[in-house]
């Protein structure tokens, strides 16, 4: 798995490649950190993630507490797999999910 990060004007954009899982744990932290505090809204692109798990999970809701309730946060692009994990964990109600 990596992640490719990149600021477009007051957003910054994470893109999730291969599995999305516990090993991800450093790089996905690494990749949103040098943007909290500049980026307003975070966009997780997730059109090239494989896998998803439970940790991924967890990572996505350490990455809104650490920016904060005012940034907003969009899942975008996840397969029909990766879909079905957000909707069973009922991530809608967290983020937007497009």
């Amino acid at each position: 798995m990596s992640v490719e990060g990149q600021l477009v004007g007051n957003t910054a954009i994470l893109y999730i490649k291969g599995r999305f899982d516990i090993a991800s744990y450093e790089a996905f932290n690494q990749a949103y950190a040098e943007f909290i505090g500049r980026a307003k809204q975070f966009q997780i692109d997730l059109s090239m993630a494989t896998f998803m798990d439970s940790s991924a999970l967890g990572m996505l809701l350490l990455l809104r507490e650490k920016a904060g309730e005012s940034t907003d946060i969009e899942l975008v692009n996840a397969n029909d797999d990766v879909a079905m994990i957000l909707q069973i964990a009922q991530f809608h109600q967290l983020f937007t999910i497009r």
